[in-house]
């Protein structure tokens, strides 16, 4: 069964159809449906990675880089990880129907706020396929239809991926229409194609872009519908003049190297000034070993010693997502000054301090704007998965509606349900 069709309208359309059957489908039924969606993903391996090595080839062909090519690429491990997190969706609580709060008026109406789907949720997103299964269990687990429109990069593996969601979740019984995917192999679609979901006024009730500043930026120029931003990560690490060095050592090469191709991977690490010399010693030889290019400001440079490969970090490196083994350092004098470096050049996405001092550890929480903020901790972990969401659309940046991993009650709005006894009011 095929997902996609001619008209972005059209696909819309049949998501509007759908939402309306899935707000009202119980949970055993949403959760037999993402079981089958997990179990159709095993036993159909052989043909995602086939899809996914196209991809690969038209990716290195393109030299689209290091970092998009990780993104991009799909293994057995990586494919039993997103079957995975797909049962793990389908084990976590319901969180439509969910009462956030109940009350009797003095009149002797009663009063329950409730969570409800939004509808149709649309995600935009750039190069990771996995994205198109974690999306699409959310969205379904929430009683919501979902819109998928993925890169051309990814083009072969996402379709595979929304062809074999679909079917098993239209074969467990959920609605036709509930998984749509915008552009095919054989039409990839543009940027008209974008232009034309982000305005589906009516029909698209949640626009989710998850990519970097130009994805981001183009759609402010043409949305029309709500949208929530999962933007760039321009990632801090602080570390203290109280920081336990090996202990910092070891989180700043999580948070740089393990995987250095995601948003909440660190792209800037600020040290006090009285640690920057041991710090600085030990970090930089252990940077480079993991291949990492280091861009440092003239104190960071002249307190590191004799290491001729540094390179001057200029004003663009402060603001840059480098999505790379890159890493920008600087030296500060004071937890108030990271605060103002990060607030100046942070993108609001995860900012860390190390430390062993409680008042500059709570100076940090307080002071620091960012939907995650960390204490000894690798901004690594800004993920729904590791926050027990079972998975995420995205992390957003934003302060409304939602901030940080988008995941179930991210994808639900409210509504007020009343219920009287012939009420009438004077």
């Amino acid at each position: 069964m095929a997902v996609t069709v001619s008209s972005v309208a059209e696909v819309c359309a049949r998501a509007r159809d759908a939402s309306r059957a899935l707000a009202a489908t119980d949970t055993a039924t949403k959760n037999g449906a993402l079981r089958a969606i997990a179990r159709a993903l095993r036993s159909r391996e052989a043909e995602i990675l086939a899809a996914n090595e196209l991809d690969l080839q038209d990716g290195c062909e393109a030299d689209i880089g290091a970092a998009l090519l990780d993104r991009l690429r799909l293994d057995g491990e990586r494919v039993e990880a997103i079957a995975a997190a797909v049962e793990a969706v389908a084990a976590l609580g319901d969180a439509v129907g969910e009462v956030i709060e109940g009350y009797r008026l003095p009149n002797g109406l009663d009063v329950r706020k409730v969570r409800v789907p939004l509808g149709v949720v649309a995600v935009v997103y750039e190069a990771r396929p996995n994205v198109t299964i974690d999306a699409a269990a959310l969205c379904l687990k929430s009683g919501n239809a979902i819109v998928l429109r993925g890169s051309s990069s990814a083009t072969q593996s996402n379709a595979v991926l929304a062809s074999i969601a679909s079917e098993a979740a239209v074969g467990a019984g959920l609605p036709e229409g509930c998984i749509g995917l915008i552009g095919s192999p054989t039409h990839p679609g543009g940027h008209e194609e974008l232009a034309e979901l982000a305005t589906q006024e009516g029909v698209v009730d949640l626009l989710i872009p998850r990519g970097g500043e130009g994805l981001k930026a183009a759609l402010k120029n043409v949305a029309t519908v709500p949208v929530i931003y999962a933007a760039s990560g321009n990632c801090h690490i602080y570390v203290d003049a109280s920081a336990d060095l090996d202990q910092a050592l070891a989180i700043v090469l999580n948070a740089k190297t393990q995987r250095p191709g995601v948003c909440n991977a660190v792209e800037t690490v600020l040290v006090h000034a009285d640690v920057a010399t041991d710090f600085l010693l030990s970090a930089i030889p252990a940077l480079r070993a993991e291949g990492v290019e280091l861009r440092a400001d003239m104190r960071a440079g002249a307190l590191s010693g004799e290491h001729p490969e540094l390179n001057a970090a200029g004003e663009e490196d402060w603001d840059a997502e480098y999505l790379a083994l890159t890493l920008a350092i600087g030296v500060v004098d004071s937890v108030e000054q990271a605060i103002e470096h990060i607030a100046r050049y942070g993108s609001g996405h995860s900012e860390a301090i190390l430390t062993k001092d409680t008042a500059s550890a709570r100076a940090f929480q307080l002071g620091v704007d960012a939907a995650c903020v960390y204490v000894n901790a690798s901004t690594r972990f800004t993920d729904g998965g590791e926050f027990g969401m079972g998975a995420e659309i995205g992390n957003s940046t934003q302060k409304l509606h939602a901030r940080g991993p988008i995941g179930l009650r991210e994808l639900c709005t409210f509504k007020y349900l009343i219920e009287g006894s012939g009420h009438v009011r004077a």
